[in-house]
């Protein structure tokens, strides 16, 4: 016989959250508490102290997508249990992937046939893509170097200073040196003259972006093509070409479709791009696509049997979560070609606008471009780097993120300011924030001309009763007498110094 034991719940436990003992009681922060709390009491203590986070709408330092519709946000919830690397139990879940990674490489102009299948993968975001990418990219080449004879230890990446952290933590993670492109006033992006010129036999790719993170300019990959293909076949060498298209991906085939970028150019070999981004997905979600076959290395492709089927694994982690691969084929079914332009067109038109207000304020210079990732970044005419670090300051009283951050090597003296338009910041919204900008500017102003109370003291330095004689300095000791009286100047006469501190 079973026997059933009802325990009573506590008084507490049936009152109101707030007349309740759970929040008097400080919240565990190193260790997992004794005893259990009721369902509600622990979503209102989590739910009340997420309040102080910032608004993700309002964070305008961001490329990540904080809107998506509610019938997307139910999919995303049904779909929240599934274990997106159990291909065998959940095959359509994986067969949306497949669909996803041949819609973006036929958007890429990867040279399949109608019906034939890309290579590519989904991943956590473009960082994991970038690693994957840079995998293929120094196996394919020791592969080539061993078959030659020749030593394969020291690989390396060509890039400019403006690439994204994650081209680091692959250099560093994977014993790749990375070679940097330095910027300069004016030009904010890989020059790819001299990107080419680094460019040696260890050289595994040269990885170019799509809409620099810092300024959102594209950088020219169609020069860059042309200048590596003849060094190629003056060299006998065969360096590929990666593109970072993580912001850019999803922006430059809607608005900019005769722009030669992707795989129409021979030497792009392997394209990232975040469906978290302009993908129009909530964090979670990347996507790397190769050229074909031959440029992902079959030994770096994993087979698991263990959970029902032999299944294919190529991706730096195991188990995750299918709701953001499934989140973004409805974003591509719901949208399509004509959606996906026109909000990519309306996030360029609140860039336009959020631009001329800029101007029209007068203190800052623009050093964004208009043709790009639909955002703007600025500067303070004065140049003077406190000036944006305090700006973005008062804007956060506002509710405003807007990140301030100075450039890299060699235009590390300048300091900018960044606002990223996304989907939610319309037109409203961006004039919303011209106004705060205004009101933020004021008070910047009236901080920097208001008076720094000061005290000034003369200090008179004389020689002291008892000097050592063996002194290491040829100065007598001194003692310091303070006066209040205020003397701007500062001379020497008589063995005494005079000076304002």
């Amino acid at each position: 016989m079973v026997l059933t034991i009802v325990q009573r719940e506590e008084e507490d436990s049936v009152g109101p959250i707030f007349a309740s003992r759970y929040v008097q009681d400080p919240v565990p922060r190193f260790a997992l508490p004794e005893k259990s709390i009721s369902k509600d009491a622990a979503y209102q203590i989590i739910h009340d102290e997420l309040l102080l986070d910032s608004s993700p709408r309002l964070n305008l330092a961001s490329f990540v997508t904080t809107w998506m519709e509610p019938e997307c946000d139910k999919l995303i919830v049904e779909a929240i249990n599934k274990n997106y690397v159990d291909m065998d139990e959940y095959p359509i879940t994986t067969e949306i992937q497949n669909r996803c990674v041949n819609i973006i490489a036929r958007l890429f102009n990867s040279p399949v046939n109608e019906k034939e299948s890309a290579v590519g993968v989904g991943t956590v975001g473009s960082s994991e893509a970038i690693m994957l990418a840079g995998l293929a990219f120094k196996r394919r080449w020791q592969n080539r170097r061993r078959a030659e004879g020749k030593a394969c230890d020291k690989p390396n990446i060509v890039t400019g200073a403006n690439v994204q952290v994650c081209w680091e933590k692959f250099a560093t993670y994977f014993e790749v040196e990375i070679k940097e492109v330095k910027l300069r006033n004016g030009f904010y992006v890989m020059d790819p003259v001299k990107a080419v010129e680094m460019v040696d036999e260890c050289t595994i790719c040269v990885a170019a972006i799509l809409g620099s993170t810092l300024t959102g300019e594209f950088e020219d990959i169609k020069r860059l093509d042309d200048l590596l293909s003849q060094k190629n076949m003056r060299t006998g060498w065969d360096t590929p070409i990666h593109v970072d298209a993580a912001s850019g991906g999803f922006i430059a085939p809607f608005l900019y479709p005769e722009l030669q970028w992707d795989f129409r150019l021979p030497l792009v070999k392997s394209i990232n791009v975040s469906g978290h981004k302009y993908g129009l997905v909530y964090a979670g979600v990347g996507w790397v696509i190769w050229r074909n076959k031959e440029d992902l290395p079959e030994e770096l492709i994993f087979h698991i049997n263990y959970l029902g089927a032999d299944q294919p694994t190529f991706t730096l982690n195991f188990s995750k979560g299918s709701s953001h691969i499934i989140a973004q084929y409805y974003q591509f079914l719901r949208l399509g070609h004509e959606g996906y332009k026109n909000v990519m067109k309306n996030c360029m038109e609140s860039a336009k606008i959020l631009r001329q207000g800029l101007v029209q304020i007068g203190c800052f210079d623009i050093i964004s471009k208009e043709k790009g990732v639909p955002l703007v970044a600025f500067s303070f005419k004065d140049g003077k780097k406190s000036s944006a670090f305090k700006l973005s300051k008062i804007l956060r009283r506002f509710g405003w993120i807007v990140p301030a951050y100075t450039l890299p090597p060699d235009v590390e003296h300048m300091t900018v300011l960044r606002v990223v338009v996304r989907e939610d910041l319309g037109r409203t919204m961006v004039e919303k924030f011209l106004s705060h900008m205004k009101i933020a500017l004021k008070e910047l102003q009236s901080a920097m001309e208001a008076p720094i109370p000061t005290i000034r003291y003369t200090i008179e330095l004389r020689p002291s009763e008892a000097a050592e004689e063996d002194a290491l300095l040829p100065l007598p000791k001194v003692v310091v007498v303070l006066n209040q009286e205020v003397d701007r100047s500062i001379h020497l006469s008589g063995g005494k110094t005079k000076g304002v501190c």
